[in-house]
């Protein structure tokens, strides 16, 4: 068994009531953040977020692409394929359209 890295594209919605996962945009799971974009605030709550959302420590999570935009792609290090499902189906129930 060997960690696999887990590429999350985010479109990330700053300055929200509170930080959650909002369904999809396009391709992407679209992340409200409670945190304003200024100073690195908004990254560094998605990367709290993300971590405790797959149960991973903060240092597995890292920000790949976007550090300045809103899509951005996150580097999920998780332990092995197990993981990487377990993520791939949480991930694929918030994009799911509201029922």
């Amino acid at each position: 068994m060997s960690a696999m890295l887990f590429k999350l594209p985010i479109h990330a919605t700053p300055g929200a009531r509170r930080t959650e996962a909002a369904g999809a945009h396009g391709a992407a799971l679209r992340v409200r953040l409670a945190a304003p974009p200024v100073d690195g605030k908004a990254n560094a709550a998605l990367i709290a977020w993300a971590a405790r959302a797959f149960g991973v420590p903060k240092a597995s999570v890292q920000l790949l692409h976007g550090a300045a935009g809103r899509q951005k792609t996150l580097g999920i290090t998780l332990a092995d394929e197990k993981a990487l499902q377990a993520a791939q189906a949480l991930v694929a129930a918030w994009m799911k359209p509201d029922a």
